[in-house]
């Protein structure tokens, strides 16, 4: 299991490097597909197969499909952004938060768990959130309405005359 975290992990950077750096935004966006999708492989390996199942639905099937959709709608998507007046201010706010990330990962005190937990986490989850006492169904309804009018709403401000 170590060797293939490390291995999903390499693969990860390699295609969060890949969506920084490639100068055709259509490549940067499949790789940043890969990156949803080793990221969720990740989360199989650390034994969180929600996680890994809601990665895989929202940020893979929803985010990305939406990002590649608006980019093929694009014009002039080969070109990328010809403008770099942003690039100092940009790596300045980079540096700064890599800094701060670093020091937060180092003067942080990790508790370490010795057992990897072995059974399923989705079905203790579901009974949490959707239980019939203490169950949060009608916030989550509400949110998927309101995700709804605003998905529709998009659609009616973009759409042509």
């Amino acid at each position: 299991m170590e060797i293939a975290f490390w291995i999903l992990a390499v693969i990860s950077v390699a295609s969060a490097l890949a969506v920084v750096f490639l100068r055709n935004i259509f490549r940067a966006a499949l790789f940043l597909v890969l990156c949803f999708f080793t990221i969720a492989g990740i989360y199989v390996v650390l034994h969180a197969d929600f996680l890994a199942a809601a990665q895989v639905l929202i940020y893979v099937g929803a985010i990305a499909v939406l990002i590649i959709f608006a980019i093929m709608l694009t014009r002039e998507t080969p070109r990328g952004s010809p403008s770099g007046r942003f690039r100092l201010i940009a790596f300045l706010v980079g540096a700064t938060f890599l800094v701060a990330m670093i020091l937060v990962v180092t003067g942080t005190d990790w508790q370490v768990i010795t057992e990897a937990p072995t059974e399923p986490t989705t079905s203790p989850l579901a009974q949490a959130l959707f239980s019939r006492e203490e169950g949060f169904v009608l916030p989550f309804e509400i949110a998927a309405a309101l995700l709804l009018a605003a998905v529709i709403g998009a659609i009616a401000l973009v759409r042509e005359k």
